[in-house]
């Protein structure tokens, strides 16, 4: 034993609780942030009782403020009139959904263009919102601490790029640490002269001053910001990459380099058609690329990881009462869910304490895996069965969870494709199994079954649920079963449990009705 408490039991002081029932998390089911930044302007409401953000609203309108104050030291009038129009729609929005707090914040074209201030009375003045401009470290804590909500164990450099700065932190420990802000943001790089290798030399040389001041290396990168994701989306593109889920992308520098020169050689009207990217998007993009390439030569990363989560949810993150920070994003994610959509909700912790004794000596990675699907297991109920155990692959993968990187997202949607579906061959989603080794697909397979199988007893009382007993070594697959639930274990139940034996390719299967006491 590893010292894990038993599943099946109470105690599970991290998990059992609901923490969303909780009031102080209750009163976060409408938190709203408005973001002012050099590009774009947007409003999220994020439902923020789970511990991953739910969106239940989000708009965007790339106002451009930013665009030309490196030359005039002034907010662009074209954008200022356009973030201000977005900013009325915003703030009637905001009360008409009872948004309550609403967090306005406004970052580098503000904070530094001349007419800033006089900006920042106006839309208080024409929407009542009182706009925070923040500095450059604050922009990059709030940065860094949206990355953490997501990635709870994150450890490395976080690069947040905006449209006229981009802010680097360092995280560790669940803590921000070292942070500081540079002018490295695309619009503002506009105007250096001598070209690629000019601009390249400028980033250079304010980039090596940054290292410094961050101090030694680290293992990971994580990058925020619009830019990157747009470049990360070219590289999915260049690669062929099947899951175009952009939040915890990963590329290696090599990739980097690569996607750099694509850009560099590519019609990027043709990449914008291919990519689905927007046209202001995409015309920072090529400065972007060339900060990234010198970025990631002078910080030196062996891993690049992009993160959707920045600012934004670095504010809702700043609301959440510490108990439900300290809480795992997927699990509460999927607890959230379990509790608002299926159809028994609460089975999915007996559930999991059913198939759980499939998996002996299972490293806690794999453990909370599991634990994510049987609380999703019957969230897609409503669907019509012919495509449940498609929706359910959509959800998994596709889904906004936090903590769950891109093959830990193909084995939960395999693994609750199996729970409706017995096989795999010829769904649309094979080209996604390619980025999951044989044996996660054979766990993943295991797994989906035995909650198939599993689901079948699920009206039965709480103490009637039965018990799996697996034994590798003999290849022996055991189905102990009470007497009061004998009836149940009618002939589409002999068959799922047959289905779940040869999944684990057991010798012999068989069922004992355990004796009555």
């Amino acid at each position: 034993m590893d010292g894990t408490p038993d599943p099946r039991s109470d105690d599970l002081p991290v998990q059992t609780r609901r923490i969303f029932e909780d009031p102080s998390a209750r009163e976060l089911e409408r938190v709203g942030v408005i973001d002012v930044g050099s590009n774009s302007v947007r409003l999220v409401v994020f439902d923020g009782a789970a511990r991953s953000p739910a969106y239940f609203y989000n708009e965007k309108v790339m106002a451009g403020l930013g665009t030309g104050l490196a030359e005039t030291g002034r907010l662009h009038p074209e954008g200022r009139r356009r973030a201000l129009a977005a900013l009325r729609r915003f703030a009637l929005l905001a009360r008409g959904m009872k948004v309550a707090p609403l967090l306005s914040v406004a970052t580098a074209a503000v904070r530094e263009a001349a007419d800033g201030p006089e900006f920042v009375a106006e839309v208080e003045a024409a929407t009542g919102l009182a706009l925070q401009v923040i500095d450059g470290e604050e922009e990059a804590r709030l940065s860094a601490q949206g990355v953490l909500l997501g990635w709870p164990e994150a450890e490395g450099v976080i690069c947040d790029i905006g449209g006229s700065s981009m802010e680097l932190a360092k995280v560790a420990g669940g803590e921000v640490g070292q942070r500081l802000t540079t002018p490295l943001g695309p619009l503002k790089l506009q105007s250096i002269a001598g070209g690629r290798k000019g601009l390249r030399r400028h980033v250079r040389g304010i980039l090596e001053q940054a290292a410094g001041r961050l101090g030694p290396r680290s293992r990971r990168l994580y990058l925020v910001g619009g830019s990157w994701r747009a470049i990360a989306r070219i590289d999915m593109e260049r690669r062929a990459y099947p899951l175009t889920v952009l939040h915890e992308y990963r590329m290696t520098p090599a990739d980097v380099r690569l996607t750099v020169a694509h850009i560099e050689r590519a019609d990027l009207e043709a990449l914008r058609a291919c990519t689905g990217l927007g046209a202001e998007r995409m015309a920072l993009v090529p400065i972007a690329a060339e900060v990234l390439h010198e970025l990631v030569s002078v910080l030196g990363p062996r891993e690049i990881d992009v993160s959707s989560y920045g600012i934004r949810e670095g504010l809702l993150y700043e609301q959440m009462p510490e108990r439900l920070r300290a809480r795992d994003p997927l699990i509460e994610a999927c607890r959230w869910a379990e509790a608002t959509s299926a159809r028994i909700p609460g089975f999915g912790k007996r559930l999991y304490g059913f198939v759980l004794p499939l998996f002996p000596g299972a490293p806690a990675a794999l453990r909370r895996l599991i634990r994510a699907a049987c609380h999703l297991h019957d969230v897609s109920w409503r669907a019509h069965p012919d495509y449940r155990h498609e929706v359910c692959f959509d959800n998994a993968t596709r889904a906004n969870l936090g903590g769950l990187n891109h093959e830990e997202r193909i084995f939960l949607g395999l693994s609750l494709l199996h729970r409706y579906k017995s096989s795999r061959s010829g769904t649309r989603f094979e080209p996604l199994f390619s980025l999951l080794s044989e044996a996660a697909i054979r766990d993943a397979e295991v797994l989906g079954k035995a909650m198939r199988f599993g689901a079948m007893f699920s009206g039965a009382a709480g103490e009637d649920l039965g018990t799996l007993d697996y034994n590798p070594k003999k290849r022996l697959l055991t189905f102990v079963l009470p007497p009061r639930s004998e009836p149940l274990y009618g002939e589409v139940a002999a068959a799922r449990f047959q289905s779940l034996a040869r999944a684990l390719n057991v010798a012999e299967s068989r069922v004992v009705v355990r004796a009555a006491d």
